[in-house]
């Protein structure tokens, strides 16, 4: 069968905001094309972390609303193939996550990368600079969500990170310095991930740019449901405009 539907959704495309809100793990949809709508995994693995970012689509959607600026997700599995990677990046089609085996890459080729290349990543990414060339102060802010915990590691302590790049960090320390300020949070500086991988999201559509740019990921558990993806996108909204208001 063919795919026929787009790789990615965008809402609110013509919202006059200064924000581009960018999910690149929004879904768990494998495409028709690849293995048959299957990677040989079973829903409570395609339910997990592993297959997207729980929750970050719903954040997004809503810190889009209140920050009255532009959303676009991705609508394919990061493992079928990950838009958050370069395309050289070795992790960017996984063949084991988390403990996972992933039976539909264990032996994929280069063909077939290209053609998931071709298909899904590089669509999204065209679509995602259009957006973001759609002004020149455009500011990028990317939304993911972590797990509590990964199979075999100790319980991660943060609701909040804040990652960025040693390149560029105009927008995210001092972002962090207000989120500090707020009582009951435990902020990530940088964590529970690293925040710069060459040729990676931000990479692509900020650093090269030289766009204000920032990535917040959320503890999953923090925003399993819409009311709770709306209390974290009503509270972070006002805290982004006045930190970057300072810039």
């Amino acid at each position: 069968m063919r795919n026929i539907l787009a790789p990615f959704a965008i809402f609110g495309q013509d919202r006059p905001g200064r924000w581009l809100v960018t999910c690149d793990h929004a879904s768990n949809r494998v495409p028709s094309d690849v293995g048959g709508g299957s990677l040989g995994i079973g829903p409570a693995d395609m339910a997990r972390h592993i297959a997207y970012d729980v929750g970050a689509a719903g954040l997004a959607r809503a810190l889009g609303e209140a920050l009255d600026s532009p959303v676009i997700c991705s609508d394919f599995s990061r493992l079928v193939i990950d838009p958050n990677r370069g395309e050289q990046d070795p992790t960017l089609v996984m063949k084991l996550y988390d403990g996972t085996i992933i039976p539909a890459n264990r032996h994929i080729d280069a063909a077939e990368v290209e053609r998931r290349l071709h298909t899904l990543y590089r669509p999204y990414h065209a679509a995602y600079a259009a957006l973001a060339a759609r002004r020149p102060d455009t500011v990028i802010l990317a939304i993911h969500s972590f797990t509590p915990c990964l199979k075999g590691r100790p319980p991660r302590p943060w609701h909040v990170g804040v990652l960025y790049s040693h390149l560029d960090d105009r927008l995210s320390k001092p972002l962090i310095l207000r989120l500090e300020r707020e009582s009951d949070l435990c902020i990530g500086d940088n964590e529970p991930y690293a925040g710069h991988l060459p040729g990676d999201a931000i990479d692509q559509h900020a650093l090269q740019a030289g766009r204000h740019n920032t990535l917040i990921e959320l503890r999953n558990d923090l925003i399993a449901d819409s009311a709770a993806q709306r209390h974290w996108a009503t509270r972070l909204a006002p805290i982004l405009q006045a930190t970057l208001a300072d810039l």
